[in-house]
């Protein structure tokens, strides 16, 4: 026998399983991360108790300033992260809405990606340490360098990694410094011809670098934009595409003398 349904009762019964629905998207975790400014660290000094480049085989300057590798900070790859977490991030320019796979591209569970994370880490060093023997031309004398980042993954500390490197071996080629004595950040990855590549994560880097103290940042040129829309006070940007090309835009910067990049 069917009964007619007066008009409240049929919304009534409609909107039953809409709530419900609405309940799940608000509840049901979402394939994204939520990021934060992250720790950074002076790759010309220690980095907890260590120091982060150590040279052998030939003289290592005594530099002034500091370079700064920046890093983000993300929920865990099995942090549940909802529709309320995320409308909230998204409206803060403290934190960013990041899809899980770009933050993490290993993928798989936390102990594989912490394993893809040190492998990169690893690549990076290694890859940081050829471009700038290389760009010195001293990749055959027999010189050692190792590199300790502890609790730092992924590839895009190979750009400072390279600079600390000349740094303290060459520094600015003529008996400076290529900080100039000032805080330098930046960001980028590297490869063994030192061409810079681009990240992710621009915008919280930039503050996380301001917030210790860093009034110029390298980025990746073909990440200007990102960097410019939420740049900190007081931050200048300096855009690279390779290794040499950051060296010569720290010198002129140094120097006073010579055609500084901007975004």
């Amino acid at each position: 026998m069917l009964t007619r349904l007066t008009r409240p009762q049929a919304l009534a019964v409609c909107a039953a399983p809409v709530a419900a629905l609405l309940a799940t998207a608000v509840l049901a975790p979402l394939p994204f991360s939520v990021a934060q400014p992250g720790m950074t660290a002076d790759v010309l000094g220690e980095n907890k108790g260590q120091q982060v480049i150590t040279i052998s085989g030939a003289p290592v300057r005594k530099t002034t300033g500091q370079l700064r590798m920046t890093t983000i900070e993300a929920t865990s790859p099995d942090t549940r992260v909802s529709l309320p977490q995320v409308i909230d991030s998204w409206f803060r320019t403290d934190e960013a809405v990041m899809p899980r796979d770009a933050v993490y591209p290993g993928g798989g569970d936390v102990r594989e990606i912490e394993q893809f994370n040190r492998k990169q880490m690893k690549e990076s060093q290694d890859e940081a340490t050829r471009a700038a023997l290389s760009y010195l031309g001293w990749e055959n004398q027999g010189i050692d360098v190792t590199l300790k980042l502890a609790d730092v993954g992924g590839p895009s500390a190979g750009l400072l990694f390279s600079l600390g490197i000349v740094d303290k071996l060459d520094g600015d080629g003529s008996g400076g410094d290529l900080t100039g004595g000032r805080v330098v950040a930046g960001t980028g990855t590297i490869d063994a011809e030192g061409r810079v590549g681009a990240v992710g994560g621009v915008p919280l880097k930039t503050q996380a670098a301001r917030r210790d103290g860093a009034t110029v940042f390298l980025v990746p040129r073909d990440e200007c934009s990102e960097a410019k829309a939420e740049l900190p006070e007081g931050l200048r940007l300096v855009p690279v595409t390779t290794l040499r090309g950051a060296v010569d835009a720290l010198v002129a910067l140094e120097k006073g003398t010579g055609k500084v990049p901007s975004c």
